[in-house]
């Protein structure tokens, strides 16, 4: 595998990470159909017609018991505390972004969770606060509280041993509603004290009508059984939304990007906390096939070219780092990430280029996707 270092010249850089051509090998199977004279009776030709129309049925759907449930769960929260790594883990696959940073999530991002009993499609929110400096914080605010509407069921995320003003105002919001919420006490492992954590669970519960109430460590896997369990218990009873195989709605451009923008804001550390969004500019499937020059049989690949923008000159040396080595890095680790999630070859280009005021521009914030 081969990395591109240098940078264009023209005032955008550029990393482009390389795959190496590969060898594809085609097994092909015959197969012989043979077919026998059946019996044409009523009986026969209705058990045919069932037979057919589970064969055409979506396999996701094939399988699902009496009094299966499916609904919508909104996690919310303030920023920081843990709801993306709760849906991730809950999951068991990497889909919303996660950091240090507090409000690392901008947008709704729906992960779908199914099993033989139910399909909770859960709803990834932007922390909910009370500091809506620029336009961005104003939308993620809107994304935030919006995702309230038409959910079957709330999780209320905390950390174990903080209470913020940014919990009683996310608090405030769902008191304004008439939704079953459950308190999702996170980071419980933290505590050195178990028994300190009781206390907490009766301020909670004095402070709300929970309809109930359960610590657990998302990070370390923690009780999650138990919460899945909750969460059934109160969605009602309906067939699946989604095919039972997709774990979300969202489209691998939208995955791609925020891949990306995990990377930069995990590498830079504090230095480009907020001031950094990402663009794809073209994402191209390209099938198997012989290269016409070579003759050589090249696997299929994705080719995705993304822009990264920031708001001052200071932060794109800084998303470029020193000889370009960040944003190599940070296409390599992208890149990484993004063959494992889509299950394919990836060759990733990178820009970084100065936008000027993206983050308090009405107009801007919608191009990019907010």
């Amino acid at each position: 595998m081969s990395n591109r270092t240098d940078l264009p010249s023209n005032n955008e850089d550029s990393a482009n990470n390389m795959t190496e051509n590969t060898e594809l090998n085609a097994n092909q199977n015959n197969v012989e159909i043979t077919t026998e004279e059946i019996n044409q009776s009523e009986d026969i030709s209705l058990e045919n017609d069932i037979a057919i129309e589970e064969f055409f049925a979506p396999s996701g759907h094939a399988g699902t018991v009496d009094g299966f449930k499916t609904g919508y769960v909104a996690i919310v929260g303030r920023p920081n505390v843990g709801k993306s790594t709760l849906m991730n883990h809950l999951l068991g696959q990497k889909l919303s972004i996660t950091s240090r940073k507090p409000q690392t999530t901008r947008h709704r991002i729906h992960g779908i969770l199914s099993n033989h009993e139910m399909q909770a499609v859960f709803v990834d929110t932007p922390g909910i606060h009370h500091n809506e400096v620029r336009a961005i914080n104003e939308r993620m605010n809107k994304a935030a509280v919006s995702a309230l509407v038409d959910v079957d069921l709330v999780l209320f995320v905390v950390d174990s041993d903080q209470w913020r003003d940014d919990d009683l105002l996310t608090l405030q919001k769902l008191g304004e509603t008439d939704l079953t919420v459950v308190l999702v006490i996170n980071k419980s492992d933290t505590l050195k004290d178990k028994g300190s954590v009781l206390p907490l669970i009766e301020t909670f519960n004095d402070s709300f009508d929970f309809a109930d109430i359960v610590p657990v460590s998302a990070l370390k896997n923690q009780n999650l059984d138990r919460l899945e369990e909750v969460i059934a218990s109160h969605l009602p009873i309906a067939p699946p939304i989604y095919d039972t195989e997709q774990i979300t709605d969202r489209s691998e451009r939208f995955l791609a990007s925020e891949i990306i923008r995990e990377k930069i804001m995990r590498s830079a550390g504090d230095e480009v906390p907020y001031d950094l969004t990402v663009q794809i500019d073209e994402f191209k499937d390209e099938p198997a096939h012989t290269d016409p020059k070579t003759g050589r049989p090249r696997k299929a690949c994705t080719f995705i070219d993304a822009t990264i923008y920031v708001e001052r000159g200071g932060q794109k040396a800084i998303v470029i780092g020193d000889k370009g080595q960040r944003i190599k890095q940070v296409g390599m680790d992208a890149r990484k990430d993004m063959e494992q999630l889509f299950d394919k070859k990836i060759m990733l280009t990178l820009w970084v280029k100065v936008k000027r005021g993206w983050s308090d521009d009405e107009r801007a914030l919608t191009s990019l996707g907010y």
